[in-house]
């Protein structure tokens, strides 16, 4: 196995078990020390692996590494501080394998953890962070850059975060029912921005992390599978997931770049994954709430429902982007709706339809806003206009899979639009 995919594949499930299950054991107060010592084990673990291959029980090595430098820090400290004598005590008394432990019970420390991360103390933004840097094992520039935040910030929140954390008393498995209700809401968030991290990453050189995508998704389902989170959002984040897992395997051309939902081959996409979809949007539609994720659902089973691009029906894209906007506005669902409207009644109409529109200051946002006004303007045939957003739209690129994809597209004088640059 290749030190990359220990990285992204290996490395990633095992950091989050890692952390939820020591934070079970010691108590999620120890979150610093114990992301520590995870990530101690995984460094120490790419140096002697890539050189001496895998031992016989990868998860068991990880996990003795780990506990082993997290009893260490505790017993360091125990001379100064009474709780942390009596957690080294408890570690040490419980050094058994995690990798003997059920499937549910990895599965409740997972959801402990991700309950934990939205302790209501803690300021939503704040809850964000510190659950991609516990959960995922993102860096900082990852968060700043998927959150539209500078690095300053994320370090801000998370130690904000962490402080909260630090001072809770409460085991993991003592949560009130009332208390993961009240949850639930931030949980979806998380999930979602794991997804969407995955989907089209931040990170230089990987335009998508299919491992973040399938995570993201297996939270979800443990949610749904819990009698709190079985609720009508729980299942239609589940199946805005489904449906864009399915085009996965279309989204990537042969030299590894970025294609268009148009230039897609709908031959590749993964119809079980669909099938799926519309069971969880089917599942969905009970209740009387509608949220975002309903919206988004909807807007992707178009799209995967669809026999091809231009037969998509673009006017119930346009009403789901009215109801996403309606439930939670943003400058990139008004885009996105300008781009829909521009191929139901074409591209003045959708042009038209961003009067008054005042550019954006975020860095992901404001390289959509400029590549969807080159786009309009173009095909308006206003080509001056559309060549200074088109420079803008190339300078402003998030990452360099975003920033290839425009400059092929421009090269070649085709349309670009934002909408399909978040729904590739």
């Amino acid at each position: 196995m290749t030190s990359v995919r220990l990285v992204e594949h290996f490395f990633r499930r095992e950091y989050s078990r890692l952390v939820a299950v020591l934070a079970r054991r010691v108590g999620v107060r120890h979150i610093a020390a114990i992301e520590d010592a995870v990530q101690s084990a995984l460094i120490k673990a790419l140096e002697l692996w890539t050189v001496a291959g895998l031992p016989d029980n990868p998860s068991g090595w990880l996990y003795r590494v780990a506990h082993n430098a997290l009893l260490g820090e505790l017993r360091q400290q125990s001379g100064r501080n009474r709780i942390l004598r009596q957690a080294a005590i408890e570690m040490g008394s419980v050094a058994g394998d995690p990798t003997d432990a059920s499937p549910e019970q990895a599965h409740d420390d997972l959801l402990r953890m991700l309950f934990a991360c939205c302790e209501e103390a803690i300021p939503p933004e704040s809850q964000l962070v510190v659950a991609l840097k516990t959960l995922c094992g993102f860096s900082i520039p990852e968060i700043a850059q998927r959150l539209f935040i500078s690095e300053a910030n994320a370090y801000k929140r998370l130690g904000r975060a962490r402080a909260h954390l630090q001072g809770l008393s409460l085991p993991l498995a003592d949560l009130s029912s009332a208390q993961r209700a009240v949850r639930v809401p931030n949980v979806h968030r998380i999930i979602y921005a794991i997804f969407s991290e995955g989907y089209l990453s931040s990170r230089a050189g990987s335009a998508i992390r299919k491992d973040l995508c399938e995570e993201a998704v297996r939270l979800g389902t443990l949610l749904a599978d819990d009698p709190l989170g079985r609720a009508p959002e729980t299942a239609a984040l589940l199946a805005l997931m489904h449906f864009h897992l399915s085009r996965m395997s279309g989204r990537v051309g042969g030299s590894g770049g970025l294609l268009l939902l148009e230039e897609q081959d709908r031959t590749l996409w993964d119809t079980d994954r669909i099938r799926i979809g519309l069971q969880w949007l089917a599942r969905s539609a009970h209740g009387n709430l509608f949220s975002r994720y309903h919206a988004e659902a909807g807007i992707a089973a178009e799209h995967c429902l669809a026999p091809s691009f231009r037969e998509t029906r673009w006017e119930r894209v346009v009403e789901c982007y009215d109801l996403l906007q309606d439930a939670a506005p943003s400058p990139i669902n008004r885009l996105n709706r300008a781009i829909a409207i521009a191929e139901w009644k074409g591209a003045a109409a959708g042009l038209a339809s961003l009067d008054g529109f005042e550019r954006p200051t975020a860095t992901g946002v404001a390289f959509l806003w400029a590549a969807t006004l080159a786009d309009l303007n173009r095909r308006c045939g206003r080509a001056e206009e559309a060549d200074h957003y088109r420079d803008l739209a190339a300078t402003s690129a998030p990452t360099p899979a975003l920033r290839a994809l425009l400059v092929r597209r421009f090269q070649t004088e085709a349309t670009f639009c934002s909408h399909r640059s978040v729904r590739w």
